[in-house]
């Protein structure tokens, strides 16, 4: 590592200590001083229906529809054209869920709580029968994959069932294995002009449903993804399509002109291109120092090096974020052909949280590690500004030394992470910043602050809320559908009005300062980063 230069604090009534300061594009402390590499890698070119915007879901209704036409938003009555696409050859799914009801601070986690039906509806439009062969995927909700506790943060060995850490997790390991649910069939037919529904699962209130799906068609067809409230049958779910108002819950549609702006990301609602990325990269340990690279990386969080692993959405809700940010189930495979001798560890980190906000879970997901020792599958769980080892690598010196990373990216993860190959005395190094913060962190709030030297702030890995365990009824799928009239869709209507215009953003009201000696610390650290970053920018 080089050399770092050093500051002297003393603002806020802070005790003379030493700062280390980091260089502005150094957002995570474990690459402080050095630099990251671009991956350049690249999307394929399958498209993935992505249904997740409304996020959370507040009664029945369309959630998304692919085939021509409008659908009216309960929240408005206007009407939004739907996000029109034809799928035809390989094609991907990605559904993700909660159900947030308008009496949500009445439901009581351990009473019995309602639930929504989530649908997937497949649309022949044709004249002639569409064939559909599956070839992985999973579906799963918070009764079958619960968040437990002792599952959530760190890393530990993937077992054979690992469904404990979250639905989003749970369908990203089946698809991470090339596997397909037992509750899934493994081919379809939909006949000329009709519809089926392809599966069924509950979405319990305060709770999440996901699913991920990747097949392939021999014909053009169409998909939709609907809530239904206590279906009896698939006509049932069929009858929600046909009603034709959007289920409530977005909130984004008086935020339009924000979203087109990219001043906010709302959720994806629309048809990406890419459910793979693939990159490859020659990296000499001993000559050109440890080595970080970009994963699912952002317009904000890109560690440096530019690169924005983004794919592009080829058809949309007018409220859906203008690109697949999230960039959810897609699957990243990245070979590192490393040159070295030795252990090194290979990590995860999260960039910091800055100014005020408080670390959040920022990845809950799982990766395969393949290496001349063989294939490892971890989970990992980190907090934002953490880094964790996913395993160690022995190198042999004077070869190259294969390495692929694989991980189907997560829905319970937020983008923007940094993959990293380092000594163990650099990531032991942070580490240790990290546990004598938690010591000061703990100690400030149970005694009066004390005046001792405090390493730069790393955030606390704590855990997060949990969903109970229950149990759902088997998956439906309707394969026998008698064929149905031609499918209609809603005229299109005169031009719709001008969407609500975005509120005017309220004055940000500054709140008393906690007089902790963390926070006294946190808030000179900030000031002195943003000196030197105005030095820098000279």
């Amino acid at each position: 590592m080089r050399p770092f230069p050093w500051l002297m604090a003393t603002a806020l009534g802070v005790p003379v200590v030493l700062l280390q300061v980091q260089p502005a594009s150094a957002y995570v402390a474990l690459m402080a001083g050095q630099q990251a590499r671009p991956l350049n890698g690249s999307f394929n070119k399958v498209p993935v229906l992505h249904s997740n915007q409304p996020e959370e879901v507040e009664g029945a209704g369309i959630l998304i529809n692919t085939a021509p036409g409008y659908a009216y938003a309960s929240e408005t009555g206007q009407p939004l054209r739907n996000a029109e696409y034809t799928f035809n050859g390989e094609f991907g799914v990605h559904m993700h869920h909660k159900y947030f009801p308008p009496n949500r601070g009445q439901i009581s986690a351990s009473a019995r709580r309602p639930k929504l039906t989530l649908g997937l509806i497949l649309i022949n439009p044709g004249a002639r029968p569409v064939h559909i062969r599956f070839e992985n995927g999973a579906v799963r909700n918070s009764f079958e994959a619960p968040y437990l506790q002792q599952y959530k943060m760190g890393v530990r060995p993937l077992g054979p069932r690992p469904w404990n850490t979250g639905p989003g997790d749970a369908t990203a390991i089946q698809v991470l294995r090339g596997r397909l649910d037992s509750k899934l069939s493994q081919e379809i037919t939909i006949p000329a002009r009709s519809r089926i529904v392809l599966f069924q699962t509950q979405l319990p209130a305060l709770g999440i449903a996901n699913a991920l799906l990747k097949g392939r068609s021999d014909g053009p067809f169409q998909m939709a993804v609907v809530a239904a409230k206590n279906p009896q049958s698939d006509w049932d779910v069929l009858a929600v399509l046909d009603r034709g108002r959007l289920a409530p819950g977005r909130v984004y549609l008086n935020r339009i002109a924000d979203i087109n702006r990219r001043r906010v990301f709302s959720r994806v609602g629309g048809v990406a291109i890419g459910d793979g990325y693939g990159a490859s990269l020659d990296h000499d340990l001993t000559q050109q120092g440890p080595l970080h690279v970009p994963l699912t990386s952002t317009h904000r969080h890109n560690f440096g090096t530019r690169e924005v692993q983004v794919n592009p959405l080829v058809s949309r809700m007018v409220d859906s974020s203008l690109d697949n940010v999230g960039t959810y189930g897609v699957r990243f495979d990245v070979d590192l052909n490393l040159k070295g001798s030795g252990p090194y560890e290979l990590v995860l980190s999260h960039p910091s949280s800055t100014g005020s906000s408080k670390p959040f879970t920022a990845f809950r997901g799982s990766f395969q590690v393949r290496s001349e020792d063989g294939l490892q599958e971890m989970h990992a769980g980190l907090r934002s500004g953490q880094s964790v080892a996913l395993t160690t690598l022995n190198l042999r010196p004077g070869v190259p030394n294969p390495v692929r990373v694989s991980l189907v990216y997560p829905a319970d993860a937020t983008p923007g992470h940094l993959l990293s190959v380092v000594p163990a005395s650099q990531l032991t190094m942070v580490q240790n910043q990290e546990r004598q913060l938690e010591i000061a962190r703990s100690t400030a709030a149970t005694t009066a602050p004390a005046l001792i030297p405090i390493p730069p702030a790393v955030p606390d890995p704590t855990g997060v809320d949990a969903d109970p365990a229950e149990r759902m009824p088997p998956l439906v799928l309707q394969t026998p559908l008698p064929g149905l009239p031609p499918l209609r869709s809603n005229p299109p209507p005169p031009p719709p009005p001008a969407i609500l215009s975005p509120r005017s953003a309220a004055g940000a009201s500054s709140s008393p300062l906690n007089p902790s000696l963390v926070d006294r610390y946190q808030q000179a650290l900030e000031a002195q980063q943003q000196m030197m970053r105005s030095l820098m920018d000279r």
